[in-house]
């Protein structure tokens, strides 16, 4: 018996990774390079403390929208929970999701994601992205198995009214209840 050996297997290949795990990678050091290209490109013709205060702005910006996105989150959830029978009313601008994200793409240094950040913040680009996404989601995951497809089933359940099921809570720490055959406390 040795330690440390791998087992061989019929097919001794490594498992292939999908086309997007390929690309992703690729993808985000391309993004990277154009960010600080652009960034040395405005520095080049604006000044350093120029390219400072857009980057220090688009934090503070950011970081304030993330604040306004998170406590209207929060207020809904504190409404539903204090009204238990009825389901939130829909926003009139839809959820805090793609707020959030332009947020935090305006918190992260550069200037392609704070352009992309603001597409998120500006409504009528912000319905744009969430019906295109949303077809998205439903084409992937809705009809697929996996993790993706569930969260997706259980969101549109839980949106869409879902099914309740009716039950009993019984709880460990109580002494039972005195039934018909159960034991009789003395008077």
């Amino acid at each position: 018996m040795t330690f440390g050996a791998q087992q061989q297997t019929l097919n001794s290949r490594p498992p292939r990774r999908g086309r997007a795990r390929r690309l992703i990678p690729l993808g985000v050091a391309v993004w990277a390079v154009l960010e600080i290209w652009l960034l040395t490109l405005v520095a080049g013709e604006a000044g350093g403390w120029t390219v400072f205060a857009l980057l220090v702005g688009g934090v503070v910006a950011g970081s304030y929208v993330i604040k306004r996105a998170g406590r209207r989150a929060w207020q809904r959830l504190t409404q539903s929970l204090q009204t238990p029978g009825a389901a939130p009313a829909p926003e009139p601008g839809g959820g805090n999701a793609l707020t959030m994200l332009g947020g935090l793409l305006l918190m992260v240094p550069g200037l392609i994601s704070d352009a992309a950040g603001l597409l998120c913040l500006f409504p009528p680009t912000r319905a744009l992205l969430r019906r295109t996404l949303g077809r998205r989601l439903e084409r992937a995951g809705a009809g697929g198995p996996g993790p993706l497809g569930e969260a997706f089933r259980q969101a549109q359940a839980g949106r869409s009214g879902g099914k309740v099921v009716q039950g009993e809570v019984i709880r460990d720490d109580e002494p039972p209840a005195p039934g018909p055959g159960g034991p009789q406390l003395p008077r």
